[in-house]
């Protein structure tokens, strides 16, 4: 995923100072707390999250236990994408897992820059895709890796992860019990 990451990062260096002007000025940053709620089921998705540091986790409810979805770190973009992309009440819950800081994008805004700013709608789309595939590579461990596996994958990925993210997390993460990853865990 790391070629992708560079692939927006040369497309945005690639946008023309007016559009950089926009892009900027449209982005709020902003400061939160551990335990802070960017997001709650019902709400609609009208801010997205460019994490400038800390993390922050996706989440839902299911028989009133939560089930982490997603982890986002330092230069992740933090959002509830069908609710962001279609505006309707989102499933999922994105809370701060610690401190963290954010440049928050309004929906509104960002799609009113895209009208005027057409490198912006590049930007969009490569966005789009690069989350479309992070999501199949997601499904495909999920369906194809052990717990094992898909533990030492998501360690090799991001090593701090142990150092600031709850085990129980972590376990809802990767679809198994706390029990389970205590074994595999044991067995390292």
């Amino acid at each position: 995923m790391l070629q992708h990451f560079s692939k927006i990062e040369q497309l945005i260096n690639s946008f023309d100072k007016p559009t950089k002007r926009v892009l900027e000025e449209i982005a709020v940053v902003k400061h939160f707390k551990k335990g802070d709620i960017l997001l709650a089921e019902g709400e609609i998705c009208r801010r997205s999250f460019h994490l400038t540091r800390g993390i922050a986790r996706k989440y839902y409810l299911k028989d009133g236990k939560e089930v982490t979805t997603e982890f986002y770190f330092e230069d992740d973009l933090a959002v509830a994408f069908s609710s962001y992309a279609f505006q309707e009440p989102s499933r999922e819950y994105i809370d701060c897992l610690s401190d963290l800081s954010a440049s928050v994008t309004d929906y509104r805004a960002f799609q009113q820059a895209k009208q005027r700013f057409p490198k912006l709608m590049e930007l969009d789309l490569l966005l789009t895709e690069v989350y479309a595939g992070w999501l199949e590579e997601s499904l495909f461990d999920h369906h194809s890796l052990s717990a094992t596996e898909r533990y030492e994958k998501l360690l090799e990925q991001t090593p701090y992860l142990l150092q600031h993210i709850k085990l129980t997390h972590i376990a809802s993460y990767l679809g198994i019990s706390l029990e389970t990853l205590s074994r595999i865990r044991a067995k390292k």
